[in-house]
């Protein structure tokens, strides 16, 4: 389902609104940011995304935008597939952050997952090792740019920094990615600085 220029700005505000807060906007919110002249015109956009199936609203509720899909894939490089076959993009760090790499790889997990909206990474290090995700294991990732606080996630840092971490919202305007190591420390960020490309739904292992 395409969307017309103004509706992807909305849609793009709406996540990140509720990435960085944890709460969807209000009317006023969107309006004022989107510089759009009506809380009736924030109405009929929302209604229109609601339509397409881009996100649920709470009948008669305060802040209960719910984002359903997002607009083709995060990272960009994820092609539509079959839910058969998984694109292999590279490796992520689960130590430091290293510059994601795109391998152009399939893996069959036909069995594993139904999702048309997901992909698999291999982990590359071992701070996730007290979460059981270990050096060498693959990560499916559900595509997604909002995730909750705790969630095991795939985040971009710095723009083109990836690592496996899990996600919490710390002091205001910061993100903590939580390394599940205790050896090692986590990384405190500026919310602006970290793009989430999906959660980790499972985990493979080969012997």
């Amino acid at each position: 389902m395409t969307l017309t220029k103004r509706q992807k700005q909305v849609l793009d505000y709406l996540v990140g609104f509720m990435n960085k807060n944890g709460y969807s906007p209000s009317f006023e919110e969107i309006a004022r940011a989107l510089k759009l002249n009506s809380l009736a015109t924030v109405h009929k956009h929302l209604s229109t995304l609601e339509k397409k199936g881009f996100l649920r609203r709470g009948y008669n509720q305060s802040r209960s935008i719910e984002i359903t899909q997002l607009v083709k894939s995060v990272p960009e490089q994820v092609i539509t597939r079959r839910a058969t076959d998984l694109p292999l993009l590279g490796k992520i760090a689960a130590g430091r952050p290293v510059e994601a790499i795109e391998d152009r790889e399939s893996l069959s997990l036909g069995d594993f997952t139904r999702g048309s909206n997901n992909f698999v990474l291999q982990v590359k290090g071992e701070s996730m090792r007290d979460d059981h995700i270990l050096d060498g294991d693959y990560i499916v990732v559900e595509q997604t740019q909002v995730v909750n606080p705790g969630e095991i996630v795939v985040a971009l840092v710095g723009g083109d920094e990836a690592t496996l971490k899990r996600f919490y919202r710390d002091s205001p305007g910061k993100v903590r990615l939580q390394p599940a190591n205790s050896q090692m420390a986590p990384i405190i960020v500026p919310a602006a600085d970290v793009r989430i490309q999906g959660r980790v739904i499972g985990v493979l292992r080969k012997y």
